[in-house]
């Protein structure tokens, strides 16, 4: 991934959208739908990956928009 990868959080009662590394977030919103909203064109621009957590705590899918290759090597 060339970019920062952005994720999806839980942030008490909200769900927050924070840049890998950062201490602070990038936004703080009233469901997980409009901060994926938010946090999507942020990974798509950075070539970054997204990844998203679940109510449970669990990151629970991930999405990427770096040059993955493809197929990828194994």
């Amino acid at each position: 991934m060339s970019g920062k990868n952005q994720y999806v959080v839980r942030h008490g009662s909200n769900w927050g959208v924070r840049g890998e590394g950062n201490s602070r977030l990038t936004g703080v919103f009233d469901t997980q739908q409009e901060a994926i909203e938010r946090a999507k064109p942020i990974a798509q621009r950075e070539g970054a990956e997204l990844r998203i957590q679940g109510g449970d705590g669990k990151f629970r899918e991930a999405w990427s928009y770096g040059n993955d290759p493809c197929p990828p090597k194994g």
